[in-house]
């Protein structure tokens, strides 16, 4: 068994382990980054699309951001379709200024995978069997196995950035771990294509055949949503079947004035929220997904691991520049207060704007109704404003 040392063992290649090891690598701290697939495999999931100013923000400080501004599309709205109308959501007037960034999560990872590999910084693909050990004491490590070697990382610290799914999570205690899931009875069909989009901003739809969302990730690209059965499969979907039902469930004139084209990639999935209860297990972290799922209504999944980040590196930061535990020891509270606010927000809008399977026709009243409300309130522009282009990172040192 080959043995090395580093500073921090990054479990996940993902854009949460990927901005975790560019940050610090900034900081003068260093790090590895182990992930089990390929870094193609990783370019190749089709993930979110709009980031908040703490995600752009930190992708400037990891000095990967030039690109981002070069490309990325800057959004003060979005508009909210129901009843056959479209109403507009001002999120800069009604936020303080605030906006959002159209910017797939593919270019973000791979503007971090780039300025990795031009560093000459550690990273293992495909390494198999990866384990974490004794982070209960203060001398953790990190194994795997790549081309039938085995490797030893002995660390200071384990951060755990690999997913819903990773080993991470799967080896904390259970006595010591609470987890709380709702898993929701439909999944969102999506469909890229190289079309320009429908609206200059993102659409969300409430329609009676249930909810879409029309999307983008540039001038000539864009992603479109369907809310369809658990029970559906992607093959059981042609294109044109998905053009015309989305069409279904639009207006007249987004109807007139969609680009239809063949599709680069279709997925369904499913949606669910999930949290897990702590985030620090001793001198291991979980990051990202590996720590909380939410709905993809909200747009909130990478920015909280984008948070999650924040917090973990500022916290590294003040264990190695000036000893200090107080920010390792608060990372699992700060998070989850940010954590939960956000879940609360993606389950209350996705409730909002979708149709249950066992609803009765009393509930469609009733979501027309607080739409309705919302959009002719100050008050409710001003919360759906606030919460879609995300708290303010010290709104969560409040106690939840």
């Amino acid at each position: 068994m080959s043995t090395t040392r580093t500073q921090v063992a990054i479990v996940g290649a993902g854009p949460s382990g990927l901005l975790l090891g560019q940050l610090l690598h900034k900081a003068g701290i260093d790090a590895v980054i182990v992930e089990r697939v390929s870094g193609e495999y990783v370019l190749g999931r089709i993930r979110a699309g709009i980031l908040e100013q703490v995600c752009i923000d930190l992708m400037d400080e990891a000095g990967v951001g030039q690109r981002m501004h070069r490309e990325g599309l800057v959004h003060g709205g979005i508009e909210m379709l129901y009843g056959g109308q479209r109403h507009r959501v001002d999120l800069n007037k009604y936020s303080g200024g605030k906006n959002v960034m159209v910017y797939g999560q593919t270019e973000l990872t791979r503007d971090l995978m780039e300025a990795r590999a031009a560093a000459g910084l550690p990273t293992i693909y495909e390494a198999k069997n990866t384990a974490v050990h004794g982070f209960d004491t203060a001398k953790p490590y990190v194994t795997y196995e790549k081309d039938g070697v085995e490797h030893r990382i002995d660390c200071d610290f384990i951060a755990g950035c690999d997913g819903f799914h990773g080993v991470c999570r799967a080896s904390a205690p259970r006595s010591a771990i609470r987890e709380y899931e709702k898993v929701y009875p439909f999944g969102w069909l999506g469909l890229l294509s190289d079309t320009p989009p429908v609206c200059d901003e993102l659409i969300y739809v409430n329609s009676p055949r249930g909810f879409a969302l029309c999307s983008q990730r540039s001038m000539t690209r864009s992603r479109y949503y369907l809310q369809v059965p658990l029970t559906d499969k992607v093959e059981e979907w042609s294109d044109d079947a998905f053009w015309q039902e989305l069409k279904l469930r639009l207006d007249e004139e987004a109807r007139e004035t969609l680009v239809t084209g063949p599709s680069i990639e279709k997925s369904i999935a499913p949606l669910r929220s999930f949290v897990t209860e702590p985030l620090r297990f001793g001198r291991m972290f979980l990051a990202g997904d590996a720590g909380h799922i939410v709905p993809p209504t909200g747009a909130k999944g990478l920015n909280l691991a984008a948070t999650d980040v924040k917090y973990l590196y500022d916290a590294l930061v003040d264990f190695y520049k000036d000893k200090s535990e107080a920010g390792i020891d608060d990372y699992s509270r700060k998070c989850l207060a940010r954590i939960w606010r956000a879940e609360r927000f993606s389950w209350w809008f996705t409730q909002l704007m979708h149709r249950f399977p066992h609803d009765e026709q009393i509930t469609a009243k009733f979501q027309n109704a607080e739409l309705d409300y919302l959009m002719h309130s100050e008050a409710g522009l001003r919360t759906i404003a606030e919460n879609y282009v995300g708290l303010p990172l010290d709104f969560g040192d409040a106690k939840p």
